[in-house]
């Protein structure tokens, strides 16, 4: 798949990506509610019930990030039944964009305070045969605290929206190493912040500019 950011030069990188979340079918607005509802919905959880998260139980990050992965796309679809779904196929991105493939998206999300994470596999040229679908395209990011201990229930942080390429995933040259981050330019060039809880930051497609 060919970058929208071929030939476009990073100062101007903004830019291009303004562009592409204007033309995504999704507003801002759908995604920051899909993913704060969920989270609402994850801490309010009970256990065959008698385990309340937070209370009884406290889910690593991991586990949260996978329920936060499962939980927005059923969101969307229940919301918009004709246009998303949730992955399906080997091939599929987490939520897909039922008219054109090109729109679909994946989630990924870390306790991390600002950086997002893939496996090993992110950073490599050959990620598409190795798990079956592109790295490259729209993406949600989702930033969250973790359960500490004697704190209040954990947040979401940032919520972020744009378009990632495989090369910006940065695999770890050690062979064992399976953690691919986000490059630096990527995170700040080529997501836009739609939820930031630090200053409860909202930003409308039309709010861009």
């Amino acid at each position: 798949m060919q970058s929208p950011y071929d030939n476009i030069p990073l100062s101007e990188w903004r830019n291009k990506t303004v562009d592409l979340v204007k033309m995504h079918p999704l507003s801002s607005e759908d995604i920051v509610s899909s993913v704060l509802e969920s989270w609402s919905g994850i801490l309010s959880t009970q256990i065959a019930g008698e385990l309340q998260i937070g209370v009884d139980v406290f889910p690593s990050p991991q586990i949260l990030g996978n329920y936060l992965h499962e939980l927005v796309p059923v969101k969307l679809s229940k919301k918009y039944p004709q246009q998303w779904r949730r992955e399906k196929e080997r091939h599929d991105k987490d939520l897909v964009f039922i008219p054109n493939d090109l729109f679909s998206v994946e989630i990924k999300t870390s306790s991390n305070p600002k950086n997002v994470f893939g496996n090993r596999s992110y950073g490599q040229e050959n990620s598409v045969h190795n798990s079956g679908k592109s790295k490259s395209g729209y993406y949600i990011t989702v930033n969250f605290e973790k359960f500490e201990e004697g704190m209040s229930p954990p947040k979401v942080k940032i919520i972020r929206f744009g378009w990632i390429d495989h090369s910006d995933w940065k695999a770890q040259k050690s062979e064992t190493g399976q953690a691919a981050p986000l490059s630096k330019e990527a995170r700040e060039h080529k997501l836009l912040v739609l939820y930031d809880q630090t200053s409860i930051k909202r930003i409308k497609k039309m709010e861009l500019f």
